[in-house]
């Protein structure tokens, strides 16, 4: 057997609830995301089931590198930042938000590199004392975010509008831009920041669309879009992606020298 530190490091990829013909239970990862952190970030993808009863979070840390915090369709239940739940919220999955609100916390605190897509964007506001819109669309002055109900999943996941990112923040210097094109697919979106929210992107209709964690020892980025898909070929997503596996490889290096 090779030592730790000679092998790959290994990423964790936050589930999602599902059912195989409306009634056998699973988790289940987009391929998206798993090509994304395979051919990208030098790490081995590994499924991590959004199920609390599976393990400790510390168990979860000491098995993985980094977390990739996947989209999903279930939201956050608005019961984890003081919100009554509506019609309008949607479906939950209260198991996922019990593994990874807590989870983005430690990950966090350790210098665990974690990266945040779509529902992970939203969960990384809500861990740190946000709140979150379920219809940003009905915001005054604001677009409409969703998926189109129509098209190929080409048609779906294309471009769709700019960010505009912090002059000199962390998304600056990773992309090498002020203004990136991005896909765009969510209902809902950040109301108040969390305390520790930094938002360095902005949609042309003022919604936030890229965070990060202020005074993260570690990676712990966020977007509201969906940089998996083409994430090889798309000049956003690429380098999103291989920044990631770079924090994910040095922590691991660390780790395996601790």
């Amino acid at each position: 057997m090779q030592p730790r530190n000679m092998v790959k490091p290994v990423v964790g990829i936050i589930g999602n609830a599902h059912l195989v013909n409306n009634e056998y239970p699973v988790q289940a990862v987009g391929v998206a995301n798993i090509d994304a952190v395979a051919d990208l970030t030098g790490a081995i993808p590994l499924v991590v089931p959004a199920l609390p009863r599976i393990g400790a979070i510390a168990d979860l840390i000491e098995a993985c590198d980094g977390f990739l915090f996947t989209g999903g369709r279930p939201n956050v239940h608005p019961s984890h930042y003081g919100h009554e739940p509506t019609e309008k919220h949607g479906a939950f999955d209260p198991d996922r938000d019990a593994v990874t609100l807590p989870l983005i916390r430690e990950c966090v605190a350790r210098g665990v590199p974690v990266f945040g897509i779509c529902r992970g964007f939203q969960e990384f506001n809500v861990a740190f004392g946000g709140t979150l819109h379920p219809e940003i669309r009905e915001i005054p002055g604001r677009m409409n975010h969703r998926m189109p109900p129509d098209g190929t999943l080409e048609e779906k996941f294309e471009h769709r509008h700019l960010v505009s990112l912090t002059e000199d923040g962390a998304f600056h210097h990773v992309l090498g831009a002020r203004e990136v094109l991005v896909n765009s697919l969510h209902g809902q979106g950040i109301l108040d920041r969390g305390g520790r929210i930094v938002i360095e992107g902005y949609a042309p209709d003022a919604t936030p669309e890229a965070i990060v964690v202020e005074a993260a020892p570690g990676f712990a980025m966020a977007v509201q879009w969906h940089p998996e898909w083409n994430a090889a070929n798309d000049p956003v997503s690429r380098p999103l992606f291989q920044a990631f596996g770079a924090a994910v490889a040095g922590h691991a290096r660390h780790s395996a020298a601790a």
